[in-house]
């Protein structure tokens, strides 16, 4: 399966690293508009995920990353990337630009057969969760969004929680702050947004929400979020406070989990009793792991802690997506 990477940010990146060692998987080629020899940096020296071990070098439109050899562009548009002359099965849109359902099919236009969006896409997007309804996708599908990091955690709690029967659902994710935040204050449309992100807890607003709607309809009008984001580069921990239908207690709740984990949702979800800090889950492959240490009740009130890596958890859902639509092709 021939994959191509458009927008090599963050996820991009620690997508390019992951796929080049992947058996079955062989990444043709990548697309970004910054200089390729700053992308070859990047590519090579991380701040959070350390400094490969191989020579990365750009030369004559290849890139280069030990023996791995790949297509490198630098168009700003997906109609001028030549997707069919490469045999691209998968494109991984991953600028954030091209996320309608519209954009993304430019890349079908170019040649592509299938793509995959790096964040929730407009409503016309089919909104697939890894772990959850993943048995919608179809030899049909072309377009798909895998949601984001913070749905991807989200659904399956809140799922599992109402068996027990949910009233409504307050949640803040405290996560790391990212590239949409500035790092001295500027102006921005958010104005939280504009402040100086690695001196600040600064709340921030998210539509998280509505994507829990959509997969989660039952729930419409019951769920709020909000976003803090903290001055760590990496890692989130998800607060859900949840009012429920019917009395429960903190063994019963974290026994949902830990035996969610153990069968149904192993390899997405975690349970942990250990005194974790968000360190502690950098390069956690699980879209979330639940502290049951930190699970706490009080009448119907709920408070379920969940820990996540924002980048390293998503890709390694959005290579689950890779291998399962691979069957499609």
């Amino acid at each position: 399966m021939r994959i191509a990477i458009n927008g090599m940010g963050r996820i991009g990146r620690l997508l390019a690293r992951r796929l080049l060692n992947l058996e079955g998987i062989e990444l043709a080629a990548v697309n970004d508009i910054m200089d390729s020899d700053n992308l070859a940096y990047l590519l090579k020296y991380d701040s959070v995920y350390g400094t490969l071990p191989v020579p990365v070098r750009c030369a004559e439109g290849q890139l280069t990353i030990g023996d791995k050899r790949l297509r490198i562009f630098r168009e700003d548009h997906p109609s001028k990337l030549p997707w069919k002359e490469l045999g691209v099965d998968i494109v991984l849109e991953c600028t954030g630009r091209f996320s309608s359902g519209e954009a993304a099919t430019l890349h079908r236009s170019a040649g592509a057969s299938k793509v995959l969006l790096s964040t929730t896409g407009t409503p016309d997007v089919p909104l697939l969760i890894y772990g959850f309804n993943q048995h919608a996708l179809t030899a049909e599908s072309t377009i798909i969004s895998p949601g984001g990091c913070m749905t991807n955690c989200s659904t399956h709690i809140l799922y599992l929680l109402n068996q027990i029967g949910i009233e409504s659902a307050q949640v803040n994710v405290l996560h790391s702050y990212t590239s949409r935040q500035e790092l001295v204050d500027a102006p921005h449309k958010q104005y939280r947004r504009g402040r100086a992100a690695a001196e600040s807890i600064i709340p921030v607003e998210i539509d998280l929400n509505t994507s829990l709607e959509r997969l989660l309809p039952a729930l419409k009008d019951r769920i709020a979020t909000v976003s803090t984001r903290v001055p760590v580069a990496n890692g989130a921990m998800a607060d859900f406070t949840i009012q429920l239908k019917a009395d429960s207690s903190v063994r019963e709740i974290n026994s949902l989990f830990s035996s969610a984990a153990r069968q149904e949702y192993k390899g997405i979800l975690d349970y942990t009793e250990e005194e974790l800090v968000s360190l502690d889950i950098k390069g956690d492959t699980h879209s979330c792991v639940i502290d049951g240490t930190l699970t706490s009740i009080v009448g119907r009130q709920a408070k379920v802690i969940a820990w996540f890596d924002n980048e390293y958890g998503y890709t390694s859902r959005m290579i689950d997506w890779l291998f399962y639509w691979k069957k499609f092709l």
